[in-house]
């Protein structure tokens, strides 16, 4: 009988975030009183030198604000608001790529993230030595990599580039390979930015369809982030509004459209 993973427990200040690959787990995501306060200063001397002085001025903008959410396994819900509204943040308390002021944050299953697709890569490796370094990160093994590899190359249209040093790829041929990846993993929850632009108008659609694949899969949770009212609906059966960093209404994706646009 196999036991089930062994929770990743951090603590910053008043923060703490709990992950996990418990996929038996019947929540996927939960947000408990989250706030991520950002200290903004006016310019970079100024924020060097608070590292050495607490009399440095500032002033502080709260991306999240009391932030209470719950997304249960297999739910498809996109987060709904304004620029600035603290959506992005959330997701990207979700990956890690930033960690809660103070509150809680549950994570169960593996996460692959759809946010920013040209973040991370080594510029001075080729495509194809990025990607065997991000599968190595990714603990998969040789097979893995092996198997998985082919389908990634494939996805990204990127042919005989894909062996060039990414520092000559544009911006869109890094975005591509971005989304090659991250849609290509397996994961348990899926989280989304505003990632389906992608390319051109059929290597959007061809992205469109890879993540209606990947939701087609069971127990597969998907967080959705975009300004589109129409690519919400298409993609997602609930909706959560945030405005100003706090979650103001949760339900059946029309009637969180309804409430947004009635704003």
């Amino acid at each position: 009988m196999s036991s089930k993973p062994s929770p990743s427990l951090t603590r910053i200040g008043d923060a703490t975030v709990i992950r996990d690959e418990d996929t038996s787990n019947p929540i996927a995501v939960r947000f408990d009183h989250v706030n991520k306060t950002y200290k903004l200063f006016r310019n970079d001397k100024q924020r060097l030198l608070a590292t050495f002085s607490k009399r440095v001025k500032y002033t502080t903008v709260n991306a999240s604000d009391d932030l209470s959410f719950t997304c249960k396994r297999g739910e498809s819900i996109a987060l709904i608001g304004d620029n600035g509204a603290g959506k992005s943040t959330a997701l990207k308390m979700i990956t890690g790529v930033c960690f809660p002021t103070s509150g809680t944050i549950e994570v169960h299953g593996r996460v692959s993230a759809l946010l920013e697709l040209s973040a991370g890569f080594d510029m001075r490796l080729s495509g194809m030595e990025n990607i065997q370094m991000r599968c190595q990160l990714w603990g998969l093994s040789a097979e893995e990599s092996k198997a998985l590899i082919p389908e990634i190359v494939e996805f990204s249209e990127l042919g005989k580039y894909i062996d060039q040093p990414m520092r000559t790829y544009s911006s869109g041929m890094r975005a591509r390979l971005g989304f090659a990846f991250s849609s290509s993993i397996r994961p348990d929850i899926l989280v989304v930015d505003e990632a389906l632009s992608v390319g051109d108008r059929k290597f959007s659609k061809k992205c469109r369809e890879r993540v209606h694949e990947i939701m087609a899969k069971e127990g597969v949770t998907v967080l959705f982030v975009t300004h589109s009212i129409a690519m919400a609906k298409e993609f997602c059966t609930q909706g959560i509004v945030i405005r100003k960093g706090h979650a103001e209404f949760s339900g059946e994706i029309g009637e969180a459209v309804d409430y947004y646009t009635a704003q």
